[in-house]
């Protein structure tokens, strides 16, 4: 008796232990893609900062700056643009790795619960039989 009970123990200790290593490889590589993906905006916005302020640093004059100004404006907007991209991204690969997590701890309770169930109907067998008896 003791033996079952430490067979369905060690059964069920070794499917939480799968399970939990799934979760975690699956929330590893969503946080991997969003950090990759705000690393590579923040380097482009960088690069395009750096880039306007090297022609600002050639500006000699008013109208020079006057020509620069809209260029400025321009990276500034494309900066902001790429950040909102980025965010949105990494916010639809936060939500895809929870539903894929979700779908995991779904087929978890499922099979949870046909396992209860037939270890009912086992029982409710069992039962029916030695009352007959």
């Amino acid at each position: 008796m003791y033996q079952n009970i430490n067979e369905q123990f060690a059964s069920t200790a070794r499917q939480f232990a799968d399970t939990a290593a799934q979760v975690n490889r699956l929330a590893l590589a969503g946080a991997e893609k969003a950090f990759g993906l705000q690393l590579s905006t923040l380097e482009q916005n960088t690069n395009a900062a750096f880039a306007f302020w090297g022609e600002l640093a050639e500006v000699r004059d008013f109208d020079g700056l006057k020509a620069v100004w809209p260029k400025g404006v321009q990276t500034a907007r494309e900066s902001l643009e790429r950040s909102v991209s980025a965010g949105q991204e990494v916010f639809g690969q936060a939500v895809a790795t929870n539903e894929a997590i979700a779908q995991i701890a779904k087929g978890q309770v499922e099979a949870a619960q046909a396992k209860a169930e037939e270890a009912v109907q086992t029982a409710t067998k069992a039962a029916t039989g030695k009352g007959r008896k």
